[in-house]
This record gives structure tokens, sequence and C-alpha cells, in this order.
């Protein structure tokens, strides 16, 4: 079930500004980036669970705390962030929103292929968070929707296959015509309580064996 927007727990990968960093004007702009977002996300009511950095460990840390939603604020090294969530989010699909300042259009498509709901440029204002995250979340639940058909898709003509080859089997040892064995199949799957397709891997299975 999918958890209520509003009540999504967050993990944001940011950089951390190390102390003797502190007056640098960039790691002063990083810092200011991370203060944005979060002001955003605490606006908009969201549960910020976690605040990583995107290291070598963003993955486990990721798998231990199961947030909903990655936020990613990578500023301009989208590609080396996106690197360390895509390889947390492999197993587990979930919503990311690429917050940078990376123009390049390559890392861009690279991003959306790997799975990014949202890749927003130069767009990290408080007030645009909460909209950019509804509209990741309903893009992620979309190609979520998408990727489940397909797989029936592909299921049920595997299992199609399967019951094509087990009639064949029976058509052959018993000199069935091919209604008689499909409703041999079917009598047989309702009285042992298994499914169709399930009875018909059985049979080839058998039949394999003689």
């Amino acid at each position: 079930m999918t958890p209520n927007l509003y009540s999504l727990r967050i993990v944001v990968i940011n950089s951390v500004v190390p102390p003797e960093h502190a007056n640098d004007p960039a790691a002063w702009e990083q810092a200011e980036r991370a203060r944005l977002l979060r002001i955003g996300l605490l606006q908009a009511g969201y549960n910020i669970i976690a605040s990583l950095p995107a290291d070598a460990f963003v993955a486990e840390r990721i798998a231990q705390l199961q947030p909903d939603m990655i936020v990613v604020d990578a500023e301009s090294d989208a590609r080396d962030a996106l690197e360390h969530v895509v390889m947390a989010t492999r197993d587990a699909p979930r919503p990311i929103v690429l917050f940078t300042d990376d123009h390049d259009q390559a890392t861009a498509q690279q991003a959306i292929a790997a799975g990014v709901s949202a890749y927003v440029v130069a767009g990290l204002q408080p007030e645009r968070v909460q909209p950019v995250l509804e509209v990741a979340m309903a893009r992620f639940q979309h190609e979520q929707s998408l990727l489940a058909e397909l797989h029936d898709a592909k299921t049920k003509l595997s299992e199609r296959k399967v019951v094509e080859r087990a009639k064949g089997v029976l058509m052959n040892r018993h000199q069935l015509t091919e209604e008689q064995a499909y409703q041999r199949l079917r009598k047989q799957a309702m009285e042992k309580g298994m499914r169709l397709a399930e009875l018909a891997q059985r049979i080839l299975d058998v039949a394999d064996l003689i």
C-alpha cells in the first residue's frame, strides 16, 4: 500500500560541508542549498528521517532506513551522487527526486533512464519542493503500474505456452483432441486445487524424466 504523500519517510542526500571549509563561499552555498531544501520539505509537512552524504556507504544506510522517497541535492555533481543512489535502490525501487545545477542534457537523460522520477535543474526554491515531489510520486507510481502490467502480461504468455506444451503431451500420450486435453488438464487442476499452469508444468517435468 502506498503511504500518504505527507506521511512519506524521506531521506535527503546532499553534500556535507567539513567544518574547516565553513567559510568557503562554495561551502556556504552548499549549506544554503541544504537549508532551502529542508525548509521546503518541512513546510510541506514531509517527514525527513535522515540526511546522508552521497558516499560509498549510502546504499547500506538507505537499506537500513527503508525510506519511501529519496531526495537528492546534487549541486553540480549530479552524476556522482546519482551513481550511489541508483545502486542503493536497484533491488527496492523508490521515487528519486534530483535537484541539481547540472545542465548537461546527457546527464539528465542518464538520470531518467536510471530511474530518477524528477530531474530538476536550478529549481531549489522552498515553494517548488512540494509540487515537484507530488509529480515525482505520481510518475513513479505510474511507471511501477506499467512495469507490473508488463510483468503480468509476460507471465500469462509464459504460462500459456506451458499449458500448450502440456496439452501436446496429453494429446500424444492419450490420443486426445486438443479440447479433450485441455478439459483433462482443467479437471485435474480443479481436483488437485492447483493453477492450470502449475499442473501443466508438473506434467512437462514428468515428461522430461521419461
